[in-house]
């Protein structure tokens, strides 16, 4: 159908999806964010970023859509030894994955930031050697 209005561009006709460097920018505003204790805690931590998790790390997960992994916990939680250094062992690292993050983002009615700051504290409660079983109840708690 055609409009007789000049035609108007929204905000979003020149925008861009945000990039790796800016997801670095809002993890990082998370975790300036983070009470000094939890940070004192995460001291080692890595935070990755990359647009999708490896298909390896996807086969080892039985995860089938690359679309279905947000973020990622590797090494020792702190609650099972993971605080105590050992000769070559790496250090825990976080990812975070930007398209599965944008998919979630679009389909939800949360800001991106939110989702960024979800998906990094759910990752960091594994660094703190919580399982997702403990996290989903400290949420449900928060929620009452």
């Amino acid at each position: 159908m055609a409009s007789v209005q000049p035609i108007s561009r929204s905000d979003w006709s020149e925008r861009k999806a945000p990039g790796l460097a800016d997801f670095e920018a809002m993890a990082s505003e998370v975790l300036a964010g983070l009470p000094d204790d939890v940070l004192l805690r995460c001291g080692h931590l890595q935070i990755s970023l990359a647009d999708y998790a490896p298909d390896d790390v996807l086969d080892a997960l039985s995860i089938e859509d690359p679309h279905d992994l947000l973020g990622l916990f590797e090494g020792q939680g702190l609650a099972q030894g993971g605080d105590s250094d050992r000769t070559g062992q790496m250090p825990n690292r976080i990812w975070l994955f930007r398209r599965p993050i944008l998919d979630y983002w679009a389909a939800m009615d949360d800001p991106l930031g939110d989702v960024v700051a979800h998906v990094l504290i759910h990752e960091i409660g594994h660094h703190f050697g919580l399982s997702d079983q403990d996290m989903e109840r400290i949420e449900a708690a928060a929620d009452r």
